[in-house]
């Protein structure tokens, strides 16, 4: 196999809304990408497994 060239890209993930008021999960998911409170910024890596993550908290979070 051989690496790709863009194979180390990163998403740039913001929290905008509070985690109080949805199912316990999704804070865990929250907390599991990282983010601690609102308008806290992490850059992650653009893996399937954290699209996923994303993808299951999308109402909460904003990506770049």
């Amino acid at each position: 196999m051989t690496a790709k060239s863009g194979a180390n890209k990163t998403l740039k993930v913001t929290q905008v809304k509070s985690t109080i008021g949805f199912n316990k999960k999704q804070g865990d998911v929250v907390r599991s990408i990282g983010l601690r409170r609102i308008r806290h910024c992490v850059v992650v890596p653009d893996t399937p497994e954290m699209r996923g993550m994303i993808h299951k908290v999308r109402h909460l979070v904003t990506v770049e």
